[in-house]
């Protein structure tokens, strides 16, 4: 498979890079992935890099996001951060991917029976981990059922993944209120936004 550059990242719609991923995840799942030399790879891009998309994904060891999505060496940024969260170093992160390298779609990538979710879940207290897990409550108390406390934890994994969805969701109205730059792209159709679940169990993607 040919290796992104320029002109091929700028004949790619925002529509087009998540047909993709899309693609990519279909094959991932198949276990049919792209016929690519990754070291050759190595060589188209060392005289720059031209992604067609940027996906902030959690740091979770199952969820690769070049893997899942069956890309290569220079196809996209991988932005990794417990919780998919969003902060002014991601976000500034993202805005390069999008404004300055080119890439056409951004994608909130959040994954079922995630780790920080559910410490989110259960209110964890723990270093620093506490204030990164505060970013990701706000999703807890907005998935409204149910409403038994003692149901409400880690322990009942499909209040877990409802929360896993919710996060992707206020993640993405986050980065279009803190990010004017990204909202303005997104207006102007350069690029497009996007969430997606993977599930850990089979390795799809549902974009939500």
């Amino acid at each position: 498979m040919k290796t992104f550059n320029k002109a091929i990242q700028d004949a790619t719609t925002p529509q087009g890079a998540l047909d993709i991923l899309k693609e990519g995840n279909k094959r991932f799942v198949a276990a049919k992935a792209a016929d690519r030399n990754l070291l050759d790879q190595v060589k188209d891009t060392t005289g720059g890099q031209w992604p067609h998309s940027v996906v902030l994904s959690c740091i979770d060891s199952r969820v690769p996001a070049e893997i899942v999505f069956d890309q290569g060496i220079g196809d996209i940024f991988s932005a990794r951060v417990a919780g998919n969260i969003v902060n002014e170093d991601v976000l500034g992160s993202i805005e390069y991917g999008c404004k300055v390298a080119g890439s056409k779609l951004v994608v909130v990538l959040g994954h079922t029976m995630c780790g920080a979710v559910k410490g989110a879940c259960d209110d964890v207290q723990l270093g620093n981990i506490t204030a990164l897990l505060s970013k990701i409550r706000p999703a807890v108390h907005a998935v409204e059922e149910p409403m038994n406390a003692a149901d409400r934890t880690s322990a009942n994994k499909t209040f877990v993944n409802d929360v896993v969805t919710k996060n992707v969701h206020l993640t993405i109205e986050k980065m279009r209120a803190d990010s004017p730059l990204l909202t303005e792209m997104e207006k102007d159709g350069d690029i497009k936004i996007v969430g997606g679940v993977y599930d850990i169990s089979n390795g799809e993607v549902t974009f939500v």
